[in-house]
């Protein structure tokens, strides 16, 4: 395929025409903001959990919308540097190599880019390693060499984004994020909230190490296959989401939240279970969840498809106390691993900070 004939390509032009059209921007500036470029950009960007979809029937024009909350940890973070061509290192470097290049197709750099991954969140856990991992090449790419890009117009770039915007509204903002579903128009889904997670609560993470969600061309021909859900469960759905999840997080309910959240994934984990094998990717997460679940929590499911399961609880001690437990019944020998960590109230990092 011929660089003209590709999307990608064709959306950049059209990126740098339209800025160039709507600032107006003289030589001058742009050399300017060439000159106070960085010689090096390091990205840090968060991982995320998908808790569910809320419309899988589209009747009314929009489908998927999704509810989800960015992390404290695990993170992904990239070092980018000037060089002599383009070249990557490090966990992904395959990948980081092939995002590189297809952003640089469009845009005059000056030189090459060499970016190191330093750190990388589990790939094909349910966390959204592959989306953060591009949204971080993009956005050191675009602060190393004074592109401009936020994290939307990145994801539109590198194709990410096509069912729910959870990923890049982590990236962009942190928080606890509800988007509108897919429309008709080709980009990702809008974002119609975003509150803060309480700063008390704590997220309980259980990873299984010897299996992988779907992913990639596997994770599409799943989509294909899954039937609509019906109408009505679509309409329970978003009521719950805008009539008890939402509320119950702006007045840091815990209870009342966390019962929406295990309501969306026992839809969504039924939903998708005749192509993972049950309501959860994992026999042993599933455990782990039952557990949980016979200790009084309520709060608890399967990120996106898995295998990473989570609960939802109410303290930093109580989290503490759980992983300790856990670890003690399901010891490393087992292949699961246990987390404790926060959400994240605010986007990745980008050092130094693009100018205001």
């Amino acid at each position: 395929m011929g660089r003209d004939s590709d999307p990608a390509i064709g959306l950049l032009s059209a990126f740098m025409t339209s800025a160039r059209d709507d600032s107006g921007a003289s030589a001058a500036l742009a050399e300017r903001t060439a000159a106070a470029a960085p010689s090096r950009v390091t990205v840090t960007a968060p991982a995320r959990l998908h808790l569910g979809f809320v419309d899988l029937n589209g009747g009314l024009g929009r489908r998927f919308g999704s509810l989800g909350i960015a992390l404290a940890a695990p993170t992904t973070r990239i070092v980018a540097r000037r060089h002599d061509g383009f070249a990557a290192d490090g966990l992904e470097a395959d990948r980081v190599l092939a995002h590189l290049r297809r952003l640089a197709g469009g845009f005059d750099l000056g030189s090459g880019v060499r970016i190191t991954v330093e750190q990388a969140m589990p790939a094909h856990a349910g966390l959204g390693s592959g989306t953060q991992l591009a949204l971080a090449v993009g956005a050191a790419l675009s602060r190393l060499c004074g592109l401009g890009l936020d994290a939307e117009a990145i994801a539109r770039l590198l194709g990410r984004g096509g069912r729910s915007s959870i990923g890049i509204a982590g990236f962009a903002t942190g928080g606890v994020i509800l988007d509108g579903g897919r429309g008709s128009a080709d980009r990702p889904p809008p974002v119609v909230s975003r509150l803060p997670f309480p700063t008390a609560w704590r997220i309980l993470l259980i990873f299984d190490q010897r299996r992988s969600g779907l992913s990639g061309s596997a994770e599409r021909e799943a989509f294909d296959r899954l039937p609509g859900i019906p109408p009505e469960l679509a309409g329970r759905l978003c009521r719950l989401m805008l009539m008890t999840a939402l509320p119950a997080l702006a007045e840091a309910d815990l209870h009342r939240f966390a019962a929406a959240v295990a309501e969306l994934q026992r839809a969504t984990g039924d939903h998708f279970a005749p192509l993972q094998g049950g309501r959860f990717a994992s026999p042993l997460v599933a455990d782990v969840l039952a557990w949980l679940e016979s200790q009084g929590l309520r709060g608890v499911g399967q990120s996106s498809w898995g295998p990473t399961g989570f609960a939802i609880v109410g303290s930093a001690a109580e989290a503490d106390a759980l992983a300790t437990q856990a670890t003690a019944r399901w010891p490393a020998a087992s292949g699961l691993a246990f987390m404790v960590t926060g959400g994240r109230n605010r986007g990745g990092e980008i050092d130094p900070p693009p100018a205001p």
